[in-house]
């Protein structure tokens, strides 16, 4: 055999070591993307369920629409600093705007995200409609994240009215299944 087929065949070999090792890296690097997002998905789901987050969420429906009657309190939001007694509307809308980045930068899947969450994400921007009117004349770019993620909500809502798969049976809600 001669030294250039000696050669050709050490660079065909070379070139499959590496084409196997660059496939390897990639489905290392999908895992890896998958376990991140596993664990992002946990962390807002406990942040979810938290009772401090569901106190915020009572809050933004009961006392929210309350305390924006009061004439004092939009002046209180057009002031450089958040209303301390507003605080907990707050919570909620920085939780979302984190959540709607993560869904953004792909760290977290927006068919998973808006599966799970699509209705409380629209029920939290609905109910944060007055403040964020109120506070986008001083940042106009106020919780844009979470904005986005509300679109991306009420778009999954439009396209999939269900997020059960169609075609597949329901089980009965009247009896219980037989075994």
């Amino acid at each position: 055999m001669s030294a250039e087929w000696v050669t050709a065949i050490a660079t065909a070999g070379t070139f499959v070591v590496i084409a196997a090792s660059a496939l390897a890296a990639v489905l290392q690097l999908r895992h890896t993307r998958g376990s991140n997002q596993i664990i992002a998905l946990t962390e807002c789901r406990e942040k979810l369920e938290s009772d401090e987050f569901q106190e915020a969420r009572a809050f933004l429906s009961l006392r929210v629409p309350q305390l924006m009657k009061d004439p004092a309190m939009e002046r209180k939001l057009e002031e450089p600093f958040f209303p301390a007694e507003l605080r907990p509307a707050g919570y909620v809308a920085n939780f979302f705007e984190s959540m709607g980045a993560f869904v953004r930068y792909n760290i977290i899947d927006r068919r998973i995200a808006c599966d799970l969450w699509c209705s409380v994400v629209i029920s939290c921007w609905n109910a944060l409609l007055p403040i964020t009117r109120v506070r986008r004349k001083i940042d106009p770019g106020l919780w844009e994240n979470f904005e986005y993620l509300a679109v991306l909500s009420q778009e999954f809502i439009e396209r999939y009215p269900t997020s059960y798969p169609s075609g597949m049976r329901r089980m009965s809600i009247e009896e219980p299944v037989s075994q």
